[in-house]
């Protein structure tokens, strides 16, 4: 359903054709008020999320999920190739000693950084491997998604799959950046706790996001709700920099 609209809309807009993809509860919750997160979803939508991993050039999340999860956004549940692990880290965030940035991941690990990442520490990543993007901030300081996905594009990437946290889902909800979102939803309830989504400015329910072309399928006890996602009412945002483009750099 998805795949045979992506070749030509990657063309279209050049830049990858994203996938959100993220485990809630019934109620709408990535996680406790404290933070627990592991296991929303059954075992069996687990090894679905690796399946998906497979398939997709890139990985991406944003630093507050390295820092508090530490994943390594690897393919270990099924047979695969590793995609390539994006994170979108403003300030540079993510410790040295995350495993997206041992030995053996940090060649394939590219950290997505602003003008207010510290000089000395982007070389200190650069040295354990890894690549890091310098990009233009956005009105709010954080990393330019507009651009980010624009540079990935460059660098040959034609899918990219976006494992949250719940700010860069919103972000990326936000300024329309999402072509396809597979959502598990558990059979579980737990009131307050971290929402999904976040903040979209939405005050009219004719400027609502749309999921169209919806498969649902059972995955153990969960839900997938797999959609492609339209914006009708308003055109793209365009994400204001505070910044030119001579802040790209990649090393």
């Amino acid at each position: 359903m998805v795949d045979s609209v992506n070749a030509a809309k990657r063309d279209a807009s050049s830049r990858p054709v994203v996938t959100l993809s993220y485990a809630q509860t019934l109620d709408g919750r990535l996680a406790t008020s404290t933070g627990s997160s592991q296991w929303i979803s059954s075992p069996e939508s687990l090894r679905y999320s690796h399946e998906m991993r497979v398939k997709h050039d890139a990985i991406m999340v944003g630093a507050g999920t390295v820092c508090k999860d530490d994943p390594r956004l690897t393919v270990r549940l099924v047979a695969g190739q590793n995609p390539l692990r994006v994170v979108v880290d403003s300030t540079l965030r993510t410790p040295l000693t995350a495993a997206v940035l041992t030995e053996e991941a940090a060649p394939g690990t590219v950290l997505a950084v602003t003008k207010r990442a510290p000089a000395a520490k982007r070389d200190k990543v650069r040295a354990l491997g890894a690549t890091v993007l310098c990009l233009p901030a956005d009105s709010g300081g954080r990393v330019n998604l507009v651009a980010l996905l624009a540079v990935l594009h460059e660098l040959g990437i034609g899918s990219l799959l976006v494992e949250g946290g719940s700010e860069i889902i919103t972000a990326l909800l936000r300024a329309r950046l999402v072509d396809r979102l597979v959502v598990c939803v558990a059979p579980k309830i737990l009131g307050a706790g971290i929402e999904a989504v976040g903040e979209l400015d939405i005050r009219e329910l004719t400027r609502s996001l749309i999921m169209t072309d919806t498969l649902v399928t059972p995955c153990g006890v969960d839900l997938i709700l797999d959609s492609r996602v339209e914006y009708p009412g308003t055109p793209a945002v365009t994400v204001e920099s505070e910044e030119d483009g001579r802040c790209i750099s990649v090393s």
